[in-house]
């Protein structure tokens, strides 16, 4: 069976590789195609269509696009992005801008409190990152400050910590629209990481429906074979498409590996064939 992985991120945002060793990367794991979704931007795209122009893989650009559901903050994966369109651009700088702006107040608290994080380190060399707080996780361990990126989580800059500062807030209204004008179709990323209730994703799902949502992450690396097949049911049930993959970063969550997440995600050739009738 020809596997794919349709959730895949790189150093454009906030993965480890490159694009290139993405694309290294799936073909060591003999995928037949990817989708490269990173957050907030597709800064990454041109990069990884030309390495593979000559190589048996095939690349589906995408992005991952945050915004907020009842103070929620959920993300909605979009394929076949027109990553070229210079409107695309000015909404994607848009985004960035506020996001940075957040970022530069959280360096500055944990400055205030002698934390030896900047922004240089947390762009590591790549100025166009897209940073979130794994970039500031990953600092924080680099620095000896914490032991584990869990730890970083736990104790500085997840919800309700100290240094946390939400993301303004982008309403899904907003993200559809972007997803709607300039992707072929839009899939709601790991429903199960929202914490919400099936009844609560139902409702999320019918709402984001009557706004063109396409289809739903049914495989994730975090779902067991029971929270896969509920999720197909209520797919089938509310006349979605299917998505799966792993949501790959490389070493910032390196218990979870491309095409095969924790171990036992297999994700067939056939979903993609499904979402292809979308990029006619």
């Amino acid at each position: 069976m020809d596997l794919i992985d349709l959730h895949v991120h790189s150093n454009a945002s906030d993965g480890s590789l490159t694009p290139s060793e993405v694309a290294d990367e799936a073909i060591r794991m003999g995928l037949k195609a990817i989708a490269l979704t990173d957050h907030d931007t597709v800064d990454g795209i041109p990069e990884i269509i030309a390495y593979t122009i000559d190589k048996e893989l095939e690349v589906v650009p995408g992005i991952e696009l945050s915004c907020y559901y009842n103070n929620r903050e959920i993300h909605i994966l979009g394929y076949y992005i027109d990553f070229e369109n210079p409107e695309l651009s000015k909404e994607l700088a848009f985004l960035k801008e506020a996001r940075e702006n957040r970022n530069i107040k959280m360096v500055e608290l944990m400055q205030k409190d002698g934390l030896p994080v900047t922004m240089e380190k947390l762009l590591h060399g790549n100025p166009d990152s897209v940073i979130t707080r794994a970039h500031f996780a990953r600092v924080l361990v680099e620095e000896g400050v914490c032991k584990t990126k869990d730890v970083a989580f736990k104790k500085y800059i997840g919800i309700g910590c100290k240094y946390y500062l939400p993301k303004p807030q982008v309403s899904c209204e907003h993200a559809m629209g972007i997803l709607n004008k300039y992707s072929k179709c839009s899939f709601l990323a790991h429903p199960l990481l929202y914490h919400l209730g099936y009844a609560q994703i139902e409702e999320l799902l019918q709402y984001l429906k009557s706004m063109g949502l396409a289809g739903i992450e049914a495989y994730h690396s975090s779902n067991n074979i029971y929270e896969s097949d509920k999720l197909r049911s209520l797919a089938l049930k509310y006349d979605l498409d299917i998505s799966g993959g792993s949501d790959f970063h490389g070493v910032v969550k390196p218990n979870i590996q491309m095409g095969i997440g924790r171990g036992g995600m297999k994700v067939p050739m056939r979903l993609l064939d499904e979402i292809k009738k979308f990029n006619k």
